[in-house]
């Protein structure tokens, strides 16, 4: 994935910080189909990494609730405990590996007990994963998650319970995701899987396979069932939103739609998010993430005419640097990524605009590094994922170049990033003093039960005193103060 799903040693801990907060009870809320009868055994998961993991368990959890599984908040009492992996940089396995060994002694005292990997780290090692962590029982790569209560029942016969075939058809478009650890406000819906771009440092194409889109019709339906269920946000997930391409053999017909009608047999991203957009004028749509090369002009103007489609935009540069550019095999330049720039400001002017960065990558030279300090400063970015250059095995980058640049170099040039970027969001952020917002209201602070938090179009954090506020509303919301990650306010009408 791009991406905001990718981390540093630094920024792995600032970005996962509220997902080590969401593992702790991810199977609250579901429940088993009326339907289905209990097999006796209860599962519990973890997730780690990227929205898309995320979004991936909560298929999971459809699929072993369907086939007889209790959900428990609690490993100590899992029959099967399953841990979806993020491959994405050799901090994240460590981290992984760290926590199989803790849960090692829950296998000790429950003989019975089931550890299963799944995602990218499972994809990506196959069975030596089996042969490496003598605890894991079920190894289940992203495309095999149908095969989980067949692979159970391989493990507890003693068999190698291991299923890491990649599909180029698998979307899971039918499974309604149980929704894990949900604020019943906001919620992922996956549009696509896999990824066809090859970029040089990324592993993600070996681990989660080609690119395919997923059915229309499927993602339209899910985004009425979340609003009929409440929600009032949705994001489009997938490695590569903007190349979303949704294909049928035959022609759709009879389908009659608001503003524009779909009688070809192709629909594209563009078109895709004003199908959602129409679901509802009060359900906000976002999505992540996009690839330079793919964000079309067509996007843009469909974001102008929906209110309700968010003006936010996640746009991955990676560097400021059109050699370094090359080498990472981004099929952009630093001119084709300025124009797309310059094209969001003029289409969507109160748009705001979050970047990935990679410091260090083979051959970086300190001008290269620099070039990317100069773009920062043109664009002033809202927010930005920041991390340093971490080889992955299998990948283009490990092939073709040597991670040359010193560790001490890349952790240097990192930060240098990061005081530029804290510099950029606050700078920003200061204009909004003073403005009214819209805000939708996701939660109570974790600083103080008396105020509020939700965020605003523009994807930034707003706090805001309690008052009489209900989760799910919308207020407006009057700026009075910021820091460079959180915007502070007043509530002046709901």
């Amino acid at each position: 994935m791009s991406d905001s799903l990718y981390s540093n040693e630094v920024a792995f801990e600032l970005l996962n910080k509220k997902h080590d907060e969401a593992r702790q009870g991810e199977a609250l809320s579901m429940e088993r189909p009326k339907e289905v009868v209990s097999n006796g055994k209860k599962f519990y998961i973890e997730s780690y990494g990227c929205q898309m993991n995320f979004s991936d368990s909560e298929v999971v959890a459809s699929i072993l609730t369907g086939a007889g599984f209790d959900s428990t908040t609690d490993f100590n009492e899992a029959d099967l405990i399953l841990i979806n992996t993020c491959a994405i940089r050799d901090n994240a396995e460590q981290r992984i590996r760290n926590r199989l060994q803790h849960l090692n002694n829950v296998k000790k005292k429950r003989k019975a007990a089931m550890v299963g990997v799944l995602g990218c780290m499972a994809e990506r090692l196959k069975e030596k994963f089996l042969e490496e962590e003598k605890i894991v029982d079920i190894v289940c790569g992203p495309d095999g998650y149908r095969s989980l209560p067949l692979l159970v029942d391989e493990a507890v016969n003693g068999q190698k319970a291991i299923n890491t075939l990649l599909s180029r058809e698998e979307t899971y478009a039918e499974i309604n995701p149980v929704r894990l650890n949900s604020n019943g406000i906001t919620a992922f819906i996956s549009i696509m899987r896999g990824c066809d771009n090859m970029c040089a440092f990324c592993v993600v194409p070996f681990t989660r396979g080609r690119e395919r889109s997923r059915n229309w019709q499927s993602i339209v339906n899910e985004a009425k069932d979340l609003y009929e269920k409440g929600y009032r946000e949705v994001t489009l997930l997938g490695q590569n939103v903007n190349s979303y391409r949704y294909s049928e053999d035959e022609k759709l017909v009879g389908k009659k739609l608001v503003d524009a009608k779909y009688d070809d047999s192709v629909v594209n991203f563009a078109q895709l998010l004003e199908l959602v957009a129409q679901v509802a004028p009060d359900l906000r749509v976002r999505y992540s993430t996009s690839h330079p090369k793919d964000m079309t002009d067509d996007v843009l103007y469909a974001m102008a005419k929906y209110p309700n489609i968010c003006d936010y935009i996640h746009l991955p540069v990676q560097s400021g640097s059109s050699s370094v550019l090359d080498r990472m095999n981004r099929t952009y330049d630093r001119d084709w990524y300025m124009n797309r720039i310059a094209a969001i400001r003029k289409i969507l002017p109160d748009a705001a605009i979050s970047t990935d960065i990679i410091a260090g990558f083979c051959g970086e030279t300190e001008e290269e590094h620099q070039e990317t300090l100069s773009l920062m400063e043109e664009i002033k970015y809202e927010m930005a994922y920041m991390f340093f250059y971490s080889e992955r095995p299998g990948t283009l980058a490990a092939k073709k170049f040597v991670d040359d640049v010193p560790e001490e170099v890349k952790k240097r040039r990192l930060q240098e990033i990061v005081d530029l970027q804290q510099a950029s969001s606050l700078i920003r952020n200061q204009k909004d003093v003073g403005k009214t917002y819209e805000v939708l209201v996701e939660g109570v602070s974790h600083r103080s039960k008396e105020h509020l938090f939700g965020r605003t179009s523009q994807n930034k954090v707003v706090i805001f005193p309690k008052g009489n506020i209900e989760l799910g509303q919308y207020v407006q919301v009057v700026i009075t103060e910021c820091t460079s990650g959180t915007l502070k306010g007043n509530v002046v009408s709901a």
